[in-house]
């Protein structure tokens, strides 16, 4: 029951945040230099019958609230307007671009998952030049920027090798998966450094303790001294660094597909951005706060199940 109050409480705190949210990525719009009118006109001189009917068309003289509610209203149905630049439905243009966006995500926490946590424990167990190798080579990968990781993967294996494909996302699967590598990698590598890092210090941390060493006195395996003892009661401080790393990587595509021409909702986001086409923008900045405030929620629900340590009531005061 405890358990059950602490979830109806977050997803309700869930809720107001994302709220105030879409008040705030629709009320942007209104901070823009120029009238909406003048972006929907592209510049273009205009008669001020045209000028009315485009008004009339986008509710522009309606009352800041009004037309605020309007929108919100519209967003809970599933619809996010008409693309300014595209003239078709955000929804549509989104439900074309997504499951790249999505797999392209998927493929880099993979990598992240694989690499950050074998890294991370390796170091941390087996100390020693080893764990020096590895501390160099995660502070080089923490050091480079998604763009900067993108722009030499592209130049080295695309263009100089030719071992993958420099830019698109293929069609098919197989070959999705394909196009998507370099990309992935360039998404991943700073946050493979970064939980490499984290899972090291924190597994350190637990080796020093007094139980692992009472675990060791009594002959247990080291094998399951480090799985049961070390890795698990580290597992908290990870999945915290989990949670923030796939939010990390919602931002850092909009970079990362730019450069690879993906064809994603990054590179949706920055487009649009550029032509002021605010329906789009409004819908994937809403969509980004959703994702993002729906994996802390995830995280703050398996934290205390994965750490009995942690109780609800500092969950709760922390939340």
């Amino acid at each position: 029951m405890n358990f059950l109050r602490f979830a109806v409480r977050r997803l309700a705190e869930m809720a107001a945040t994302l709220f105030a949210a879409s008040f705030v990525i629709f009320g942007a719009m209104y901070l823009a230099p120029g009238s909406a009118a003048s972006f929907l006109l592209s510049g273009r001189s205009a008669s001020p019958e045209a000028l009315k009917a485009i008004n009339d068309q986008y509710h522009l003289n309606d009352p800041f609230a009004v037309q605020y509610l309007r929108w919100l209203g519209q967003v809970l149905h599933g619809n996010f307007g008409r693309s300014i630049e595209y003239r078709t439905n955000v929804s549509t243009l989104l439900g074309d671009r997504l499951p790249s966006t999505l797999l392209l995500v998927a493929m880099a926490l993979v990598l992240v998952a694989a690499f950050g946590l074998a890294l991370g424990w390796i170091g941390a167990v087996r100390g020693g030049a080893t764990d020096s190798a590895i501390l160099i080579t995660t502070t080089f990968a923490v050091g480079t920027p998604s763009f900067v990781a993108a722009v030499l993967l592209q130049g080295l294996f695309a263009v100089k090798l030719g071992w993958f494909p420099s830019a698109g996302t293929g069609s098919g699967l197989p070959d999705m998966l394909w196009h998507l590598t370099l990309p992935a990698v360039a998404l991943a590598l700073y946050l493979i450094g970064m939980l490499a890092r984290v899972t090291r210090a924190a597994m350190l941390e637990v080796l020093g303790q007094e139980h692992v060493t009472v675990a060791r006195s009594r002959g247990v395996p080291e094998h399951q001294v480090i799985l049961r003892h070390v890795f698990r009661n580290a597992l908290g401080t990870v999945l915290t660094t989990g949670g923030l790393i796939i939010s990390t990587l919602l931002i850092c595509t909009v970079l990362v597909e730019s450069a690879f021409n993906v064809g994603g909702i990054g590179q949706l986001l920055e487009l649009s951005t550029t032509t002021k086409d605010f329906p789009v923008v409004q819908a994937i900045s809403l969509i980004i706060v959703g994702l993002f405030m729906t994996v802390n929620l995830v995280v703050d629900l398996l934290h205390p199940l994965v750490d009995p340590r942690i109780s609800l009531n500092s969950r709760r005061s922390t939340a």
